[in-house]
């Protein structure tokens, strides 16, 4: 067997990891642009048609990537390529930082750009658009250069600051990076706290999320409190919209935020456990091949001895104690969380990062079993998108939720397009899903009905003033099952829209039952309620052929199979999808 010359060794060295990234990458658009716009991504993508340095929910990163829409509005693949750009990016940063750990191609460095990006949380990164994306480019970044600056570049503490400002922007839970900074500095160069460097890192992180602060402060912290009150169940006080000004909902169906109460031993029990067991989860079948290879580890002395050593070989002394910090602290820190507070399980995937390479090396005897495993989890996700696009699949109920987020936004967004007054939603993710299909509508969300949103600034969609809604009345389109009571107007139609499996949306006059569709269980079943001003509450409408009465209260799932639970039954056309 010949020596390869040190030229070609170089080429493969960058060759095979950029062809990975580019077939990871080719793989993700042809997922964008299958699977349909998701609620949450409908709701960020709306920020993008009104950029600003922060929003009720989040700080302003993702609302750059989904400007995509701007090129063409209503295509999930435009408004997807931000995601895929940033998905492709941070696989870009994770390699050089993987190789900067000591990893080379015959020994780990593919494999953890393999493992990387074949988690469940990696392979959905670089096709869904949530501020996760941003905050998994920048926090690949800042480890870069942290490592960069813990192997005797100091002064790259400026520039991993820098990048833990631009997740800041991204996601508030960038923040965690700091104790884990610390955490590696202390563990393999106390001496550099004596410089002026990481403090000087620490103040271009400040200098790069001041935008967001000033926002915040011109806007009543209305991001940070309702984050806070959001991460650890706590009251932040009362938030001042702009929708406050219309009549609030009022009565049983109004929305009224739970007080927060300590959680007891068996919550905190049950919380740590679902936690802990999602973060094991998020490796899909990896996980199989990783437990064999730890209990192999584990299975004698001399095997963890052989571990070790192969550890200590292959990824540099300054960089296990980064990725320890890295993969500890963000597992260790949202599972206290979890004790008081329910957590969500994307919070910690930022561990993946950083455990990606360490799993690589204890995979490295098993690496083949490993890239099956990682087939396997990209061969399920590519067959679960195919049925999000085409609904093909036999899944129970529990497994629709993409189906139950997706189907007949499309076809509801143009018939809504059609009505003759101005539109709102009880829920944001209905504003955000009927302006994502039709740009044109602006539809807002009524406040006091379910929780407040960006909606309610009015930047979005501008809310328009009571006495013109006194005027010209109002549609509402609402997950409530009888029309929400509104101080100063009135219900006078009502219209149910349902989707079921392979078939058009139906628009049906009245409160229908769910068996009305022609389905048990359909995607999607939604009321539209015509408001009037109270004063012309009595006044019919001249299309109205099922006005229910005002005490109506007749949930449609309990109504008689395909009876009108008020009024006629008779759907209106079909719409074609």
């Amino acid at each position: 067997m010949t020596a390869r010359s040190p030229a070609r060794e170089t080429t493969s060295d960058w060759l095979l990891p950029l062809t990975l990234i580019a077939a990871v990458t080719a793989w993700r658009l042809l997922i964008a642009a299958m699977v349909p716009v998701t609620q949450d991504e409908a709701y960020y993508f709306d920020w993008a048609r009104s950029l600003a340095f922060g929003y009720f929910d989040h700080p302003p990163g993702v609302a750059l990537l989904g400007i995509g829409t701007w090129l063409a509005p209503g295509s999930a693949l435009a408004a997807r390529l931000g995601a895929v750009a940033a998905g492709a990016l941070t696989l870009v940063v994770l390699w050089r930082f993987y190789r900067a750990c000591g990893l080379r191609r015959d020994s780990g460095l593919l494999l953890s750009l393999v493992l990387a990006a074949a988690t469940l949380p990696g392979l959905i990164a670089g096709v869904i658009t949530t501020p996760d994306t941003v905050l998994a480019l920048c926090w690949a970044l800042a480890l870069h250069e942290g490592l960069a600056a813990l192997q005797g570049r100091r002064q790259r503490w400026v520039t991993a600051g820098a990048a833990v400002g631009l997740g800041l922007l991204g996601k508030y839970t960038m923040v965690v990076i700091g104790p884990v900074f610390l955490w590696a500095i202390i563990a393999t160069d106390p001496r550099a706290l004596r410089t002026r460097w990481p403090y000087l890192g620490a103040l271009a992180a400040l200098l790069v999320f001041m935008p967001n602060i000033l926002w915040n402060a011109y806007n009543d912290w209305l991001t940070m409190r309702f984050q806070f009150g959001h991460g650890f169940s706590t009251e932040t006080g009362p938030l001042t919209l702009a929708a406050d000004a219309l009549p609030s909902a009022v009565g049983p169906m109004a929305y009224v935020k739970d007080a927060s109460e300590p959680m007891a031993l068996s919550q905190r029990l049950e919380s740590v456990l679902s936690y802990f067991g999602t973060q094991l989860a998020f490796w899909g079948a990896l996980l199989l091949p990783l437990l064999i290879a730890l209990k192999r580890a584990s299975g004698a002395g001399s095997r963890l001895a052989r571990a070790r050593a192969a550890l200590r070989a292959r990824i540099d002394a300054r960089a296990r104690s980064l990725l320890a910090a890295g993969t500890l602290f963000p597992l260790l820190f949202f599972g206290a969380v979890a004790t008081v507070s329910q957590v969500e399980p994307n919070w910690s995937a930022l561990y993946l990062a950083t455990a990606a390479p360490l799993a690589a090396v204890a995979l490295q005897p098993l690496r083949r079993w490993a890239l099956v495993a990682a087939g396997i989890n990209a061969a399920l996700l590519t067959l679960y998108a195919v049925h999000a696009a085409t609904a093909a699949l036999p899944l129970p109920n529990a497994a629709e939720r993409i189906m139950r987020e997706t189907q007949g936004y499309r076809e509801l967004a143009a018939y809504v397009a059609t009505l003759d007054a101005p539109v709102f939603a009880d829920r944001y993710p209905y504003a955000a899903m009927l302006n994502f299909h039709q740009p044109g509508l602006s539809v807002a969300q009524w406040p006091g009905i379910t929780r407040p949103s960006e909606y309610g600034r009015g930047h979005l969609a501008p809310i328009p003033g009571l006495e013109q809604l006194r005027q010209s009345g109002f549609w509402l389109v609402a997950h409530k099952f009888s029309p929400p009571e509104i101080p100063g107007f009135r219900a006078t139609r009502t219209q149910t829209a349902i989707a079921c499996r392979a078939k058009p949306l139906q628009i049906f006059e009245g409160a229908v039952g769910t068996a009305a569709g022609g389905c048990e269980k359909p995607f999607l079943i939604l009321s539209i309620y015509r408001y009037r001003a109270a004063a012309d509450g009595n006044r019919p409408d001249s299309t109205d052929t099922a006005r229910p009465r005002a005490d109506h209260q007749t949930p449609l799932t309990r109504t008689a199979a395909g009876e009108p639970s008020d009024g006629g039954s008779t759907p209106a056309p079909p719409i074609d999808g």
